[in-house]
């Protein structure tokens, strides 16, 4: 299906105590290692109860990223860009400008404990958001992240608009999701995204839908709070 309602299961990622989530934006783009570091250190003060939870959003310089299912062969141009081997989930995927990248820590502990659920939340929250826009899309069976169909005269086809990758340490996530609003789709060229081939890669602004960084940050931000609760914005480190 192209859409979905939420589960019980999904409802219970609201925490009962209300504790808002710390939303916060970046204003430049963030290197790689430094956002990973940082991403690490928030989490684990989180697990230890020293810090409240977070969702990161920020832009990334062109890269590409190898999760823990990673097959070399799905790295089609070594050369291209910076390859980064990382602990979240899933096989390669692309960052860069345009690109709007969450991490997400948040505490499972308050939020049922079930890393499916948790999952089902992400694909909910970024369905939410892209319907904003007017911009139906779901989840498919045996495939990660976030698709839409496209149709033409004789002719349709699904691509991938957002892609998942997150690990959870002590009930507590990191990594999270990446929405393409507007970045330079042939850059997705030198892997194989998810490791599927037989499908494409689009982002709102190839579905015709011309969205500002800003304009899907609100949309985020508001489908965060359906699925996950309330959001406090925090400001930028200096």
């Amino acid at each position: 299906m192209l859409s979905q309602s939420l589960s019980p299961a999904v409802t219970k990622l609201m925490r009962e105590d209300g504790r808002p989530v710390e939303w916060l934006v970046a204003p430049q783009p963030v290197d790689y290692p430094a956002a990973v570091a940082a991403m690490e250190a928030r989490a684990a003060a989180i697990a230890a109860g020293e810090a409240p939870e977070r969702v990161w959003l920020l832009e990334h310089p062109p890269l590409y990223t190898a999760g823990v299912s990673s097959k070399d062969a799905d790295l089609l141009d070594a050369g291209r860009f910076p390859v980064h081997r990382t602990g979240r989930g899933g096989q390669f995927t692309y960052h860069g400008p345009g690109q709007r990248v969450a991490y997400v820590m948040l505490d499972l502990n308050h939020r049922g404990r079930d890393v499916r659920a948790f999952v089902r939340g992400l694909e909910q929250w970024l369905i939410g958001a892209l319907g904003e826009f007017g911009v139906p899309a779901g989840v498919r069976e045996g495939r990660v992240g976030v698709w839409v169909e496209r149709k033409g005269p004789g002719w349709s086809r699904e691509d991938k608009i957002a892609a998942i990758g997150v690990k959870v340490r002590k009930w507590v996530s990191f990594h999270g999701v990446s929405l393409n609003v507007e970045p330079d789709l042939t850059h997705f060229g030198g892997i194989v995204p998810c490791g599927i081939q037989e499908h494409g890669v689009t982002s709102l602004v190839d579905l015709g839908v011309p969205a500002t960084m800003d304009e899907a940050d609100e949309a985020l931000r508001a489908s965060f709070h359906r699925v996950f609760g309330a959001t406090v914005g925090a400001t930028p480190p200096a």
